[in-house]
């Protein structure tokens, strides 16, 4: 089963790198490999493949499709440049990633990651222009910030699900998530301002980018920015947030009525149906639709939003495959495999759900799923252990973390919102971040256990 999942990675390095395959087909190709040498029938590993390419995308695509037709919108009337001119204004100039990274922070609690990266997309590209600083160091904070408490923090299912198992309460995990998130954003935005500089990306107006090597002078100061501002007809910064921020208000109450004790009732069931991502986002793109583009006739419009969704089919497509790679591997029981195989080995108690976290987190590519299997291969030696529950449930958390890759979804809208196309950028990016996130979390934990 193991050497199912290494080919089959192997397979599609060697397919995106060094031939002309295309990484929609070389992940399906990988899928396919892991599943027969890992011991699946044929039409079992097929099925698989459907099964999980279709299940990611009735997650995600939706979501996409919006979240595009949306930034299209928001671009192309200068609601972005409203948007970015007036957060650079709040914040100072030089503090774009910093603003980010706190933004996904505290939005990813309520809100689903890959859902907030594509809602605040926008933003990101106009900032990115704005400031010519590149955006994929913006979008990398950003990302980053959301994956720290999506990963840590409860109400979201890992982390609440860890707590559950290992007989933490919720508070408590709140509370500790919390403050060991916090190095780790740190660590991660500095890494992002220096691979910002590295992978230097911004984007057009038309959805291209302009790729070149970085120089300091490429940066806008604020008194730059504002004599560039002052000269331009940007609509109001309240039609101009609007439709970001009343999605993110839906979504938010709708996690939180999940947490009281209502369960029906007339308000129950309105917020639970406004508050689903998807019409959260449709009320969104309405906003931005009747908010910012009532002037524009309905040709213009539309062509504004067929452009924007034109270049989402491939980006849906390879997300997909990511998916149809981890359900293979999950149908296959590799899963397993390498869990049973980490409990046995001789390591720091401290370091078995973390090592486990990051083995599921390779074969499965959901950091929630990794999350809850390391969490009940490590509950039952609770007692042996003798380590405070909440740090065993935060090690499941941080192992999760590690090796953010190729049957992440998360890694594939990552890659396809801003651009990136280069296998190496790739890993440089999401994956190099996801065990910069992980090593500190280690370094967190060994520390703690020394205490606790």
């Amino acid at each position: 089963m193991l050497m199912g999942l290494f080919l089959g990675i192997a397979l599609m390095i060697v397919l995106v790198m060094k031939t002309k395959t295309h990484t929609f087909i070389a992940l399906l190709l990988a899928a396919a490999v892991a599943g027969l040498v890992g011991g699946m029938e044929p039409a079992d590993a097929v099925s698989a493949i459907s099964s999980g390419f279709g299940n990611t995308l009735a997650s995600t695509g939706i979501i996409i499709g919006l979240g595009v037709m949306l930034g299209g919108v928001l671009e192309k009337t200068g609601a972005a440049e409203r948007l970015a001119y007036s957060v650079i204004k709040l914040i100072g100039s030089g503090k774009e990633e910093w603003a980010l990274g706190v933004t996904g922070w505290i939005v990813s609690i309520p809100v689903f990651a890959d859902s907030a990266l594509v809602i605040f997309r926008p933003l990101t590209k106009a900032l990115s222009r704005v400031t010519g600083k590149s955006v994929i160091g913006l979008a990398l904070a950003l990302a980053c910030g959301l994956q720290c408490t999506h990963t840590m923090v409860p109400p979201t299912p890992g982390p609440l699900t860890a707590a559950g198992m290992m007989g933490v309460d919720v508070g408590q995990m709140i509370l500790v998530g919390a403050g060991l998130s916090i190095p780790i954003l740190i660590v991660s935005v500095l890494y992002s301002k220096w691979i910002g500089k590295k992978i230097y990306q911004i984007p057009n107006i038309d959805g291209t980018y302009d790729r070149k090597e970085f120089k300091a002078e490429y940066i806008k100061k604020l008194n730059e920015l504002d004599s560039v501002m002052n000269d331009k007809d940007l609509p109001g910064l309240l039609p101009s947030v609007a439709p970001i921020v009343v999605p993110l208000i839906l979504i938010f109450l709708k996690t939180g009525i999940g947490l009281t004790s209502i369960d029906s009732g007339i308000l129950y069931y309105v917020i639970s149906f406004l508050g689903e991502p998807i019409v959260a986002l449709s009320i969104g793109t309405t906003l931005a639709v009747y908010g910012l583009a009532g002037k524009m006739g309905q040709k213009e419009l539309i062509g504004i939003m067929n452009e924007s969704i034109k270049d989402t089919g491939i980006i849906m497509l390879i997300t997909g495959a990511g998916g149809a790679l981890g359900n293979v591997v999950k149908v296959s029981g590799i899963g397993d495999v390498l869990g049973e195989m980490v409990v046995s080995w001789p390591i720091p108690a401290i370091l078995i759900p973390v090592i486990i976290a990051a083995m599921m987190r390779i074969a499965l590519g959901s950091a929630t799923v990794a999350i809850t299997t390391a969490a009940s291969l490590t509950a039952p030696l609770l007692g042996a252990l003798g380590i405070a529950p909440v740090i065993l449930a935060q090690a499941c958390c941080i192992g999760a973390f590690s090796f953010g890759y190729f049957n992440d979804s998360g890694f594939w809208v990552f890659n396809g919102m801003f651009g990136l196309s280069e296998m190496k950028d790739q890993l440089r990016c999401k994956t190099a971040v996801s065990m910069i996130m992980a090593g500190v979390g280690v370094v967190e934990l060994l520390i703690l256990n020394l205490f606790l």
